[in-house]
């Protein structure tokens, strides 16, 4: 039955926590897909050795390394259409995704979000700044949200948003650890949604 499952590409940059709750999401069925790809910017991130832990196949893509931005997106593009790839998730990946990906992936590439969009969105607003400028600004409530990825940082449709609260005496960090929490229900929930074809995005 598995070959009938969707395969997705989850593009990381870091500790790729979400990514394994995309795993631990396909091993309950709670997400009908394989996982049949990681792609890092980063060839240290921590997410390729929980991706190697499940004998989940690999990729470094350091676009600096081909000889022109459109070398680079071919390439990747590539190994996307090699690896079967049908869907591409975005967990905690701080590129804007080539080109050619995006025109060839259409309503097909989700990302997740540590704030409440259109707020706390844009360059330079991940991870930890997201949580700092929140309680900077007496925000009373963040959360998680979850949209279509195109060539702008942050700015696909929204598909899905879950509110958390911000306490008085939150930092930065204890604001990360509930977000968190709530963006590993979130994920695989809104992609199997995608998949499955749930979602009005014509």
């Amino acid at each position: 039955m598995d070959i009938m499952k969707p395969k997705v590409a989850v593009f990381i940059s870091g500790g790729g926590s979400n990514l394994q709750a995309l795993i631990d999401a396909t091993k309950a069925n709670i997400l009908s897909a394989e996982i049949g790809l990681v792609v890092s910017n980063k060839s240290k991130a921590f997410g390729l050795t929980r991706a190697k832990n499940e004998n989940i196949k690999t990729f470094i893509f350091k676009s600096k390394k081909y000889l022109s931005p459109e070398d680079a997106g071919d390439k990747l593009l590539e190994i996307l259409k090699e690896n079967n790839i049908e869907y591409i998730a975005l967990s905690g990946y701080l590129r804007l995704l080539p080109k050619q990906v995006i025109e060839n992936y259409p309503k097909k590439i989700i990302n997740i979000h540590p704030a409440l969009l259109p707020k706390y969105g844009g360059k330079g607003m991940y991870g930890h700044f997201v949580h700092e400028a929140v309680i900077k600004n007496k925000e009373i409530e963040s959360g998680v949200t979850v949209h279509l990825a195109d060539e702008i940082y942050d700015n696909g449709k929204i598909l899905a948003q879950v509110k958390v609260p911000v306490m008085t005496e939150d930092t930065p960090e204890s604001l990360a650890e509930r977000v968190l929490k709530q963006e590993h229900r979130l994920f695989p929930r809104v992609l199997q949604k995608l998949i499955k074809g749930e979602y009005n995005i014509e």
